[in-house]
């Protein structure tokens, strides 16, 4: 697993006691749509009580997976909606430590519990788009926080505007 989708499982697995309720709201108003559905049709009435009896999970997706699995991948990933801010400063109140994770990509790292050593920043780099030289480890700090912002925002983080800039 990459270093980015670690960080990514830390912060949205924490977030996702609120957002998951929905996603799971949705497909299941879609499976319940969907089972009346097949009965009125005549092509899948014989496929509804397989359907209505045991499976009732396994086929609705299968034949939402176009219209659903899409966004249903996407939801709990990408839109989230997971509030960065406050999953951090909790995860820093957690730690016990004086972490500055909207500055530092080393303390927001420490803050999710992650190895921040030197290397774990280059692979981040790396997996991140850094061009620049890894050795000047300042300059590479700056860039991770930022990408690692923007990234976290691109996958449905709510992140705050001032860390986007």
């Amino acid at each position: 697993m990459s270093v980015f989708d670690r960080i990514k499982n830390a912060i949205f697995g924490k977030a996702q006691a609120a957002p998951v309720p929905e996603p799971s709201a949705a497909p299941a108003a879609p499976q319940s749509a969907s089972a009346p559905a097949q009965p009125a049709s005549p092509a899948p009435a014989a496929k509804a009580p397989p359907v209505t009896e045991p499976a009732t999970g396994a086929p609705p997706p299968a034949q939402s997976s176009p219209a659903q699995t899409g966004p249903a991948q996407t939801s709990p990933a990408q839109t989230s909606n997971a509030d960065i801010e406050q999953i951090l400063n909790a995860a820093v109140k957690k730690s016990g430590q004086k972490l500055d994770w909207r500055h530092s990509i080393v303390d927001l790292m420490k803050a999710l519990g992650m190895d921040a050593s030197m290397a774990e920043r280059k692979e981040l780099a790396g997996e991140l788009g850094y061009t620049g030289d890894t050795n000047d480890s300042a300059k590479m700090n700056v860039f991770l926080h930022k990408a690692l912002m923007k990234k976290l925002s691109e996958n449905g983080g709510k992140v705050p505007a001032d860390l986007l800039d």
